[in-house]
């Protein structure tokens, strides 16, 4: 233990440093009719409502060394969900925290939910999309952890990626601020990173095609994911592969890698 102490950059103060990691995925599938579009979006409404989501960003939270203040959810109509987490790098005494901050617990009686942010937080929104043109619906979720100190949302980027069904994913980390050591240099960065892949196991990098644009003087990472085998049948809603003609078949293929690669490259490609 003196050893890791040792190897620790003694600061002056506190650490400054804010680390902020924006994670989406995006799942595709092939929704034939006006009512499969409907029944996905209830099916995704139902796996991934606030409930869920609250667990996901509460495991998230114990992943990466913080304690939760306080938690605001919300289930929204006709569709989507969204969960704030405020959290501190340290459990802080229960007579020390506001009134106003649940500490996590939810009760139906309980009346003063707020979704304020301060310091350290987590967020997720869903979105649900759909288009009758090309019969594919999207799935999107959006998850943001901002922390300060030493803590890192890293180290939670497997367990994210494992959350969800994802056949796409973007990510982008950045630092900001700065620390200073002792001898009052400043310190933009209190960790080594060249890529966000270094934080993603190796097995889930096999899975998945991966690009990444960083500007590593800014401390400005991105990368992009997308699911490298190809099944059918996990792409269909309602409908069984059996079901359909080869020539069905390979104008639904058709359809589902055009929307994943729109999505992963970032560019509408309906009038090439």
């Amino acid at each position: 233990m003196a050893k890791n102490d040792k190897s620790k950059l003694k600061l002056y103060g506190f650490n400054n440093l804010t680390k902020s990691l924006s994670f989406n995925i995006y799942d595709v599938c092939y929704t034939k009719t006006k009512e499969d579009r409907e029944k996905y979006i209830e099916y995704i409404d139902e796996q991934y409502n606030a409930e869920r989501l609250t667990k996901i960003l509460t495991n998230v939270t114990k992943m990466i060394g913080a304690s939760v203040l306080n938690i605001a959810k919300q289930d929204y109509d006709p569709q989507g969900a969204s969960v704030t987490l405020l959290i501190s790098e340290e459990e802080i005494p229960i007579y020390v925290v506001d009134p106003s901050c649940n500490r996590g617990i939810l009760t139906p009686i309980r009346e003063n939910i707020v979704a304020h942010l301060d310091k350290s937080h987590v967020t997720v929104h869903t979105y649900p999309e759909s288009h009758p043109q090309n019969d594919i619906s999207t799935f999107r979720v959006d998850i943001d952890v901002a922390t300060c100190g030493t803590i890192s949302p890293l180290k939670a980027l497997d367990y994210l990626i494992g959350s969800f069904d994802s056949d796409i994913i973007t990510i982008d980390y950045k630092v900001r601020g700065f620390t200073r050591d002792m001898d009052g240099k400043k310190h933009f960065i209190d960790h080594e990173i060249n890529s966000i892949q270094n934080y993603i196991a190796k097995d889930t990098q096999d899975r998945y095609s991966l690009i990444d644009m960083n500007i590593h003087q800014s401390n400005i990472f991105h990368t992009k994911m997308m699911l490298n085998d190809f099944e059918l049948d996990n792409y269909l809603f309602e409908v069984k592969q059996e079901d359909l003609s080869d020539m069905e078949k390979a104008g639904i293929i058709k359809k589902l890698k055009k929307e994943m690669e729109e999505i992963f490259y970032g560019m509408d490609t309906s009038n090439d």
